[in-house]
């Protein structure tokens, strides 16, 4: 068979914009291609919802890859193996109750579960605003992450999505441009980002439930970005409280649009 060049340029373009343009309108968008925002894809495609998750970095994952400081290991603890039990990913006992897991099988394994059960996702794109009307927060303002980068003064496009998840990580930067825009009036203790706070891992990782949720009017957090609009501590590479909270912010989505 002969290759043609210009046949492969125009498959890709032609597969690209359909997937675009049929992801203009959604259930749930979501922020942040860390561990918290593909398990909250992998829950809500899982339930029939059509979800699409923005990352504004090449690859997918976050943090999750690095392990500890490079170490390509992380840590879960009895709470969250089951959901590492779910998706098929290996691990061993260090301790009761500490779980050690290859972190590159977990990621690579989480994010091929999450498409295959429905999730879209569009890496390369960074989310510049959000769209606020009547309901609050009703879709995302999003450009390609290299006009930022550059520096360059390109107008974004919008899309549409009747929720939208902060799973972006220590700078919760969807809700920061909420922030931005509408002052203090945030679902926390001081209306504003009250920030995360020094590592202890323990109170981290007992409390990140409690802060996944509505933080604006459509507009949820989880993973690292729910205990930092809270104020809570960080956790380090123990990662089962970024599963739990994908699942959470799944279930209380789940539970409002059907």
């Amino acid at each position: 068979m002969k290759l043609d060049d210009i046949i492969v340029s125009k498959a890709i373009v032609e597969g690209y914009m359909e997937d675009l343009l049929n992801y203009m309108e959604m259930d749930v968008a979501i922020g942040g291609g860390g561990p918290a925002g593909i398990t909250a894809g992998y829950y809500l495609a899982k339930a029939g919802l059509k979800v699409a998750l923005f990352e504004k970095k090449l690859t997918i994952g976050g943090g999750m890859w690095g392990g500890g400081m490079m170490f390509n290991k992380i840590v879960v603890q009895e709470e969250g193996k089951r959901i590492l039990e779910e998706m098929d990913i290996v691990s061993q006992e260090f301790q009761p109750g500490y779980h050690v897991a290859d972190s590159i099988e977990t990621v690579s394994t989480l994010l091929s579960r999450a498409t295959k059960a429905g999730l879209k996702v569009f890496n390369l794109i960074e989310i510049e605003d959000v769209m606020i009307k009547q309901r609050g927060v009703e879709g995302l303002v999003i450009n390609w992450s290299t006009v930022g980068m550059s520096g360059l003064h390109v107008d974004p496009i919008t899309v549409r999505s009747k929720a939208v998840v902060d799973a972006t990580g220590h700078p919760c930067e969807v809700v920061k441009v909420v922030e931005d825009k509408v002052g203090p009036e945030l679902h926390t203790k001081t209306g504003r980002i009250m920030g995360e706070k020094s590592m202890w891992a323990d109170r981290a990782e007992s409390i990140i439930l409690e802060n996944v949720g509505e933080v604006y009017p459509g507009l949820y957090v989880a993973g690292m970005a729910a205990n930092a609009v809270h104020g809570s501590p960080r956790m380090g590479p123990i990662f089962g409280g970024m599963l739990l909270s994908g699942e959470r912010v799944a279930q209380i989505l789940i539970e409002k649009l059907e």
